[in-house]
């Protein structure tokens, strides 16, 4: 066997709708199941879903306080008003900027743009950057990605005179800010039709709203903040995304045609994957290690220079985050391995550090939950202030900002979703929250959820997959949340060829078959399971569906993202003598059997692994098998030994057959009757013979070997037609008929050579099914 890294929660197929879907829309039946698989429930739906490019943007006056927002912000222009766009500093919060930045340019308003210190003022709007825009001669504050939980700002705000229209998309609190005016499509009574808009989708619509059209030149910088901030892909977010892309690929912007040449996409047909890989990480990171106002600046940029500076700086700032993100990420795990050494004690992880990286810790906590799979906080320590700030991000069943909402009394500032938050509190109660954290998650999730799932779209069969079925595929980008790129499985196909590749030979490479279909599997960082998989094995295979062309030709590849193998496994290592290139497999699943006493030594072994007697007429010592890696070290001298072994239903994943011997008995003529006969006669003519002056010249006039006269020897007194004494052997006075089979060495001799043929020299195939019917006959499942 080899267990996949993950759980697989496998969808079905074969929908009542599949057939409908086909003739209609003129689709392959597995994009038909895809589509289908993704809860679109009509072909029209499906259509829109496909064809999204053709549709419309929704009215942007359904959402509630959009009317009063744009009345707002149009008296100001009018009056010439100071009016301050407020926005947030991650990719989502300076593209919801830049959004707006250009709107308002475009409706000749007064205003500017400010972004909060992540480090010293800390998210969303805060007072003291209220009062001073108020001095500054600001009326109006539009924030932007923020400010749903503003609450005491928003008091702040209408105390000074300064009005203050929030539009957002976080959850909102239970008690809202006391603002002008709110836009946020999660407000509970808001009708508009689509809730799932990133902080720059809301920006949009306001745009749009004040524009009296979908402002669709801003969709290059919109797509930026939808991919990043991981918003579902579904709906407007979509449509957004889909027009975006193209819109970012054929970009004018000196700022974004910077950014794409210094990550090297300037001349690339691009997906979501370049934005939330390439350009959502450099946009995050100015905000992260410093001030965010480079990244504005950068997106509303209209000089070549000024952008080429600027998307340098933003590139080297990435480079330092992520060397930051790395050393704290091992500070991080260090400290979990140190106060959590049993990790299935703790649902949830918590670690604090003074002088951590505030801009960074969040995607300290994914590396944490990708390694650990628990919910986890990663928090850094303000002594000074006694104040502990910290990013979480969760699991699939663990609902991090409703868990977080029954802590509100030690949380004075929080706000997030279900799979991520961030949050404020005092130092003095983390160890409270731990506690409290533990203790829901230990009531809502259950063993199984804290094993990685991995959701597959679709089991395909390899005839199935065509290059014309995935480039339909295509049709359902961009990928993202909530419509991922398709994970496809297959199960129980043979290997044809596998190897390593790649100049470390880090990398795998399969070629799979089905019923005579192959397809090129590729898993990048696989190559060390090249020795947990038997050519043989029948193995199960998730990932995605692409096209590989090289030179010309074009040919369907699928790219591994995890491997199992449901079945024991065969590894053939017959003639091996030592266990030097087995050290990479864990030594507690290793146990070596062995039958011959003197076997081990040739080994030395006994350090490493549990090694294990089978004598050859004793009972056998208590052995746990199932699930283990079993070597046999040398051959048994019965093949009951082999079956004892098995006897109590028990089952091994790998089995390692090197059956070491220092006999052949296949290859030594086993005395056939005649030579029983012809010798026994000999004796009774003689009456006596001496072996030891004689039995070479004996041997030598038949034309045998001297252990073949050893062995009959041997088999006559054993059936005591025989004495022997100092060599001498004399025929007994008294001899009863006996059969060759009474004898044990004959006995032994025949089931070694049978062994021998059975378990050394036969094919793989025959060995493997050899082990196949010693399980059966033992009713072992």
């Amino acid at each position: 066997m080899l267990r996949s890294k993950k759980r697989w929660k496998v969808e079905g197929k074969g929908h009542s709708l599949e057939q409908q879907f086909v003739t209609e829309l003129k689709i392959s039946p597995l994009v038909a199941n895809l589509l289908l698989n993704r809860g679109i429930a009509s072909v029209e739906e499906a259509r829109n879903f496909l064809y999204i490019e053709k549709s419309e943007f929704h009215d942007p006056f359904m959402l509630k306080g959009m009317r009063e927002a744009t009345e707002r912000i149009h008296q100001a222009i009018e009056t010439n008003e100071k009016i301050l766009i407020f926005g947030d500093y991650d990719a989502d919060g300076v593209s919801s900027t830049a959004v707006m930045v250009h709107t308002l340019k475009r409706l000749g308003a007064n205003f500017d743009f400010y972004i909060p210190n992540r480090f010293t003022e800390g998210y969303g709007p805060n007072e003291p950057a209220l009062r001073k825009a108020k001095e500054e001669g600001y009326t109006l504050v539009v924030t932007v990605d923020t400010g749903i939980s503003a609450v005491h700002e928003a008091n702040v705000a209408k105390e000074i005179g300064l009005d203050f229209i929030v539009t957002d998309h976080h959850e909102p609190p239970p008690i809202l800010p006391d603002a002008l005016t709110i836009v946020n499509p999660k407000q509970h009574d808001c009708y508009y039709p689509f809730k799932g808009l990133a902080g720059v989708g809301v920006a949009f619509k306001l745009s749009h709203a004040l524009l009296g059209q979908a402002p669709e030149d801003l969709l290059d910088i919109a797509v930026i903040g939808t991919i990043a901030d991981l918003v579902p892909l579904v709906d407007e977010n979509r449509l957004i995304a889909k027009k975006g892309i193209k819109a970012l690929e054929k970009t004018n912007r000196p700022g974004l045609q910077a950014l794409k040449k210094i990550t090297g996409i300037d001349d690339k047909e691009l997906n979501a994957d370049h934005v939330g890989f390439s350009i959502g990480p450099r946009i995050n990171a100015a905000g992260r290690l410093a001030s965010a106002t480079p990244a504005v600046e950068l997106l509303i940029c209209e000089d070549k220079t000024t952008a080429e500076q600027l998307a340098s700086e933003i590139d080297e700032q990435n480079k330092a985050r992520q060397g930051i993100v790395n050393e704290i990420t091992e500070e991080a795990v260090a400290m979990v391995e140190e106060h959590y050494a049993s990790i299935e004690d703790h649902k949830v992880l918590i670690v604090a550090n003074e002088g951590w990286n505030a801009g960074v810790i969040g995607i300290v906590a994914s590396r944490l939950v990708e390694r650990y799979y628990r919910p986890t906080i990663v928090m850094t320590i303000d002594k000074e202030k006694g104040l502990a700030k910290g990013s979480a991000r969760s699991i699939e069943g663990f609902d991090m900002f409703k868990n977080l909402s029954e802590c509100r009394d030690i949380l004075p500032h929080f706000g997030g979703h279900p799979m991520a938050a961030g949050l404020t509190m005092k130092v003095e109660d983390v160890d409270l929250l731990r506690m409290r954290l533990n203790s829901i998650a230990g009531e809502v999730l259950t063993e199984a959820d804290y094993i990685p799932i991995t959701k597959v779209d679709l089991e395909v069969s390899l005839p199935e997959v065509t290059l014309k079925v995935i480039e339909e595929m295509s049709l359902l980008a961009p990928f993202g949340v909530s419509n991922p790129t398709p994970k496809v499985m297959v199960d129980g196909v043979s290997l044809a060829q596998m190897k390593r590749i790649g100049s470390e030979e880090t990398h795998l490479k399969m070629l799979l078959e089905q019923n005579g279909n192959t397809i090129d599997c590729v898993g990048f960082h696989f190559g060390y399971l090249y020795q947990d998989i038997s050519m043989a094995a029948k193995i199960s295979a998730v990932g995605t569906l692409s096209i590989n062309e090289w030179n010309g030709h074009c040919k369907p590849q699928m790219m591994l993202e995890d491997v199992a193998v449901n079945e024991w496994q065969l590894f053939d290592c017959r003639g091996s003598k030592s266990m030097s290139k087995f050290r990479h497999l864990p030594a507690e699943k290793v146990v070596c059997v062995y039958f011959d006493e003197a076997t081990l030594g040739l080994y030395n072994i006994e350090d490493q692994y549990t090694c294990v007697h089978v004598p050859f007429e004793s009972e056998l010592p208590s052995l746990e098998l199932t699930g283990k890696y079993l070597f046999f070290l040398d051959l048994p001298y019965e093949k009951r030994q082999i079956e004892m072994l098995f006897k109590r239903e028990q089952k091994p994943e790998r089995i390692y057959p090197m059956f070491y011997h220092s006999e052949n008995h296949f290859f030594t003529t086993i005395p056939s009757r005649d030579h029983f006969k012809w010798f026994y006669a000999f004796l009774t003519k003689r009456q006596t013979f001496d072996l030891t002056k004689h039995g070479e010249q004996l041997a030598k006039h038949k034309g045998w070997s001297k252990d073949t006269i050893d062995f009959m020897v041997k088999v006559f007194f054993e059936l005591e037609f025989v004495t022997i004494k100092n060599g001498l052997i004399s025929l007994s006075t008294s001899i009863e008929k006996k059969d060759l089979q009474h004898s044990k060495t004959y006995k032994r001799k025949q089931e070694q050579a049978s062994l021998e043929n059975d378990l050394y020299y036969s094919s793989y195939n025959e060995l493997k099914q050899w082990f196949e019917h010693i399980f059966s006959e033992n009713l072992v499942t």
